[in-house]
């Protein structure tokens, strides 16, 4: 009994592990509580403690293994929600300067880098070089902006 109990909290550990390394949405979680909980209880009884003794020592254990499975769950729903911090989505809304500018295109320096850029729409009116503007679409490779308005370039 004392082996099984011990095989059970093994295997209960490595499933909660396992839950913070791979995308089971709790299921391995909810497994290895459950093994722990139950391995807990049969190995104190195995070991010559009652019952009275073994399911309140397994409550405390299932209870701070569910706490620490609900902390994990939290700062993951937590990070999902956050915003687009890189790659070209992050650029949507950003302040750049112009760089250069002909008649419909140009380039447009945001962020560190230079990107080819368009006016967001044809009756856009008339962009120059040192211009501050705003990306509003990005395109693949190039940005659609417009004019930035004074309260953007200030803040």
């Amino acid at each position: 009994m004392t082996v099984v109990g011990l095989l059970l909290l093994v295997m209960g550990a490595g499933l909660v592990v396992a839950e913070a390394h791979l995308p089971s949405h709790g299921a391995l979680g909810v497994a290895g509580i459950s093994a722990l909980l139950a391995g807990a209880i049969f190995a104190i009884a195995g070991a010559g403690a009652g019952l009275a003794v073994a399911i309140p020592i397994a409550a405390v254990l299932a209870a701070a293994a569910t706490a620490g499975l609900a902390f994990v769950a939290s700062k993951t729903v937590t990070a999902r929600r956050g915003a687009v911090r890189s790659g070209t989505e992050a650029l949507i809304g950003r302040v750049g300067v112009l760089q250069s500018w002909s008649d419909a295109e140009g380039r447009v320096f945001v962020e560190g880098c230079l990107w080819r850029a368009r006016p967001s729409w044809p009756e856009e009116a008339a962009l120059h070089e040192g211009d501050r503007v705003v990306v509003e679409r990005v395109s693949g490779l190039t940005l659609a902006v417009r004019p930035a308005e004074e309260w953007e370039v200030l803040s």
